[in-house]
């Protein structure tokens, strides 16, 4: 049943992308600015449906999921013609007499495999992408969010062209089905172990991917920083959506002397934010499930906690917590934590920071908190990241012409602005000559030409 599914949402579009139908850029636009409105006009119940599926608050469920959507049409609509324009280059002299460029070509049919944290932006956003090239797309929403996906499935067809874009719903067995299909292009955002699965199955047919995966993204704070913001942006970049972010800080590097200043601001922060009670605060969010919640619960151990550490599964509710005194080789080092937990260790310079971040894999993002510059710079230029901010948390992803990936590890691919065009085209090399001059001098026979021929191509 699952692989028939399947493949009756891919034939239709493979039809009407052999047709030419989502060539014309008026078409694409049209198909964007269908996909705003059924954002703008839906806004209450896609608000529901983020409180429902993860507590959402309704201003991170508007920045951080559907303002991001928005935002996103508005820029490449703006940018769309410029990025579809004919690229020329230059010609070599010894094709002098004709012209070279690149084409911007969309690849086919596409398959985006969204996840859970931000259920709505990171099945819209690659979507943007995808049309704004020319492609057929088949959106594969989580189904641990069933509100959110649900709300996709059921929207979709009302507002876009459904021979252009499709939703298939379901879990492992309609994923693996999907897998099984030849595609154009599959876009996966998710665990890393999740990804080297869509990489296995799209190697089989030699499918080009994107893989938006994750890691240990870690924050290092020196003892020059502005404590007090330092703390602000930490317990924001960490508890914001619970800290199921992908580019969340995953653990502190701060340097000994700063420790226990560190932790009272963030302490602070914590407070500040949400409140003597976190339980009771409109502005924290819920994990996405039990089972999740279960296995940040077991990461906390025996730790004692200076900041949070409450918990209740029925109401899926871990507290912001923050713990110290935790070394490298403690179950909660060893793994993406993807929950409201912040480890903070202690070093002793910032080349002990640096040699400990390239001791592991390479993270999707990297935050260095600093008020001596050359810090920063030795920093960012002795580690490898997917992104990284300095005095900043997460808001790299909101600079539109920044390109956002994972490197190693944490990632392949990038997107975001004219990166998601440019991921979802294929950039064909184009020479056009006219049939005169017809030079004889490159034809056989060749006796005699060679001396000419090294005047011509040097």
């Amino acid at each position: 049943m699952e692989a028939t599914l399947a493949a009756d949402a891919l034939t239709p579009l493979r039809a009407a992308f052999e047709r030419g139908k989502t060539r014309p850029l008026a078409f694409r636009r049209q198909q964007l600015e269908a996909l705003r409105r059924l954002i703008t006009e839906n806004e209450e119940r896609f608000f529901e449906a983020l409180a429902k599926d993860l507590g959402k608050p309704t201003v991170e469920a508007y920045a951080s999921e559907l303002a991001f959507i928005l935002e996103d049409i508005s820029y490449t609509l703006k940018h769309l013609k410029e990025w579809a324009r004919p690229e020329k280059v230059k010609t070599p002299l010894v094709h002098a007499i004709g012209r070279s460029e690149i084409l911007r070509e969309p690849l086919g049919v596409v398959l985006v495999i969204g996840p859970w944290n931000y259920p709505v932006q990171l099945v819209f956003a690659p979507l943007v992408g995808a049309i704004s090239a020319g492609n057929c797309t088949v959106l594969k929403p989580s189904e641990m969010t069933p509100a959110c996906s649900d709300l996709i499935a059921e929207l979709v067809p009302k507002y876009l062209d459904p021979e252009v874009v499709r939703v298939v719903e379901g879990g492992i067995p309609e994923t693996s089905a999907l897998l099984e299909e030849r595609w154009d292009y599959i876009f996966f955002t998710g665990s890393t172990m999740v990804g080297r699965i869509v990489y296995l199955a799209a190697a089989k047919h030699l499918t080009p991917v994107t893989l938006e995966l994750g890691g240990k993204s870690p924050c290092i704070v020196d003892a020059t920083c502005d404590l007090q913001t330092t703390a602000r942006r930490i317990v924001w970049g960490k508890f914001f959506n619970a800290g199921q972010t992908c580019v969340a800080p995953d653990y502190v590097l701060c340097h000994e002397k700063t420790e226990g200043p560190l932790l009272e601001a963030m302490r602070a922060a914590v407070t500040e934010f949400y409140g003597a009670d976190p339980k009771a605060s409109p502005d924290f969010g819920r994990i996405v499930n039990e089972r999740h919640h279960e296995r940040l619960v077991g990461l906390l151990g025996d730790a004692k906690p200076v900041v949070g550490g409450d918990h209740d599964v029925s109401q899926r509710y871990l507290a912001p917590t923050i713990l110290s005194g935790v070394s490298a080789e403690d179950p909660i080092m060893q793994e993406e934590i993807f929950g409201p937990i912040l480890p903070v260790l202690t070093v002793g310079s910032i080349d002990e920071a640096i040699e400990f971040v390239n001791a592991r894999e390479k993270p999707l993002a990297l935050y260095v908190f600093t008020s001596d510059n050359s810090n920063a710079d030795r920093v960012l230029a002795r580690t490898s990241s997917g992104g990284a901010c300095v005095n900043e948390t997460l808001a790299h992803l909101a600079v539109p012409e920044l390109p956002f990936g994972g490197v190693g590890g944490s990632g392949l691919g990038a997107y975001h602005g004219s990166h998601s065009f440019e991921t979802f085209s294929h950039r064909k090399s184009v020479l056009r000559r006219k049939t005169w001059p017809d030079l004889k001098l490159r034809y056989p026979p060749y006796e005699g030409k060679l001396g000419k021929i090294r005047m011509v191509m040097g």
